[in-house]
């Protein structure tokens, strides 16, 4: 695809780190039923593989925040847009991101989460991007440490493209620095 710089976690990497992600979170929830809550809409790609790899029962739900739209930038104002369907009280509860960068996003949502009252609260995210962090969050579970770059694939998108590849790759900064669409 002529819009991509390169791939930088082919389908196959990502899908033996969402298994190993996997076994470790079944081993740390042996015996308990914890609940995914993935946030929308990057998460359900890599939501969906994880959940499969962990072998225990467990509930998924899902959270619509946004803080980008369609800016290639995040504007720094969290809303939550679509909320949780149950209680999390008392429940073990891990949030499922695509990718951690600025940390905005999810320490707002992770204070929002954790004034419920949930039993645990830990996170699982696919993708950690350090160099653009602007809060401490800590990630209980990560899958790659990602470069200061533009990421599309797996889940991931620019302005609702690209989200389908099947790898997470590195978009020609052309492309996003133009305001293309």
């Amino acid at each position: 695809m002529q819009e991509i710089e390169q791939i930088l976690f082919s389908w196959r990497e990502i899908a033996a780190k969402a298994a190993e992600l996997g076994a470790a979170i079944t081993a740390d929830y042996e015996g308990k039923s914890p609940l995914l809550v993935g946030v929308l809409t990057g998460c359900v790609f890599f939501m969906s593989d994880l959940s499969r790899t962990i072998a225990l029962p467990l509930e998924m739900a899902f959270m619509q925040v946004s803080s980008y739209g369609d800016a290639a930038e995040t504007s720094g104002a969290v809303r939550i847009l679509t909320d949780l369907p149950c209680d999390i009280a008392g429940r073990d509860v891990i949030v499922v991101e695509d990718i951690v960068d600025s940390g905005l996003t999810l320490a707002y949502l992770l204070e929002q989460l954790q004034s419920r009252k949930p039993a645990s609260l830990k996170v699982c995210a696919l993708l950690d991007k350090p160099s653009r962090r602007k809060i401490d969050i800590d990630i209980d579970y990560l899958g790659f440490t990602a470069p200061d770059a533009f990421l599309v694939g797996y889940g991931l998108d620019y302005a609702g493209r690209w989200r389908n590849l099947p790898y997470i790759g590195e978009l020609k900064k052309e492309v996003y620095s133009s305001g293309c669409k």
